[in-house]
């Protein structure tokens, strides 16, 4: 069977609460378990494949709505108990914990996603599950940088950085879960007195998104670059020069070795509280986490699996090993305000 694909980008506020009137997909009695309807903010074409695959293995039809996290949690909380969606996938542990504290998860009881998944990268009461990891390194120009001169996020906050580190915005939900995340270790003050000298050693006011400041890095307008892992290996597959020149000039760096490790994030899902088909839902979830898919996961989008022994990409791969920080990524949603109150007080744009 093939994919039952309906993908719409949702755009604006206004658009979206238009949109919520509208049923996309039929809302059929709760006894039918032949499809799961899919509300993701993931926006790859590899994930296609994935949701194919989940359809040939059970006969179950994936019917996806695309759009941005923001967007669709509107849409959820607009449609109420009269949505049809049964599964919400989103790219950060910070969102998801948005729509938990929005009342859009049901708690899932499973225990092949206990099984799969480590305790830290999912909900504590199981309302949702991380199915792929990213970790956000440093990223140097290895012109001007030697691996050797670098160590810790917490070092970043050094003099001899003073302008040379390249960052996107305050509003970007990867660095508030960043920042969550050194709260977690450091607590508000000392994080607050690192982000107020990293904003000092910013190469420029933020702007752009992760490949922006990659392709900044490589372009010598900064030597360091706050980025996702998974961006890096996209350059090494383009046809343009200019394109490719980026991902051999560039180097990565997994800080935080010698103690708690890397900052991961993840890209999760949970069942909807009002699913139509939470059976289906949950056997949905559950072929997330199996190998199979978790080497979709990898291959397809260069994401970090969430399951240990999963083969990786061949470019990711050659990164290297690290270590990573085993907090439990839930924090990064319960310091998020903290986390933005402080950026905003440090003057970080």
């Amino acid at each position: 069977m093939k994919l039952s694909r309906r993908s719409l980008i949702i755009r604006g506020a206004a658009a979206t609460a238009g949109l919520a009137a509208t049923q996309v997909f039929p809302r059929p009695s709760r006894a039918q378990t032949g499809e799961v309807n899919l509300y993701s903010s993931r926006h790859y074409n590899t994930d296609n494949e994935l949701y194919e695959t989940f359809t040939e293995l059970t006969g179950i039809r994936v019917n996806l709505l695309e759009g941005k996290a923001e967007e669709l949690l509107e849409r959820l909380n607009a449609e109420g108990s009269n949505s049809p969606a049964d599964v919400f996938m989103t790219v950060d542990a910070g969102m998801l914990w948005r729509a938990d504290q929005a009342g859009i998860f049901a708690p899932v009881t499973s225990a092949v996603l206990n099984r799969n998944i480590p305790e830290n990268l999912r909900h504590p009461d199981g309302k949702w599950f991380g199915f792929s990891k990213r970790a956000r390194v440093i990223m140097y120009n290895k012109d001007a940088v030697e691996a050797t001169d670098l160590s810790t996020y917490e070092d970043l906050a050094d003099a001899r950085w003073r302008g040379k580190i390249l960052i996107r915005s305050s509003d970007n939900i990867y660095n508030q879960s960043l920042v969550a995340s050194l709260i977690a270790a450091h607590g508000v003050e000392a994080t607050e007195a690192w982000a107020e000298a990293l904003v000092r050693n910013f190469a420029r006011p933020p702007e752009g998104n992760d490949r922006a400041q990659i392709e900044a890095a490589a372009a010598g307008l900064g030597e360091l670059a706050i980025a996702n892992t998974y961006y890096l290996p996209r350059y090494a597959l383009e046809e343009d020069p200019s394109k490719k020149a980026v991902f051999d000039k560039i180097g990565v760096f997994f800080p935080n070795q010698n103690d708690r490790g890397v900052h991961v994030n993840i890209s999760g899902a949970g069942v909807v509280l009002t699913a139509p088909h939470p059976s289906a839902a949950q056997q949905f979830l559950e072929y997330l986490s199996e190998s199979e898919a978790q080497e979709f996961f990898a291959k397809g989008n260069s994401e970090y699996p969430v399951v240990e022994g999963v083969e990786l990409d061949e470019i990711v791969a050659g990164f290297g090993t690290f270590k990573d920080d085993t907090v439990n990524v839930a924090l990064y949603g319960e310091n998020q305000a903290a986390a933005v109150q402080l950026m905003d007080r440090v003057g970080w744009a």
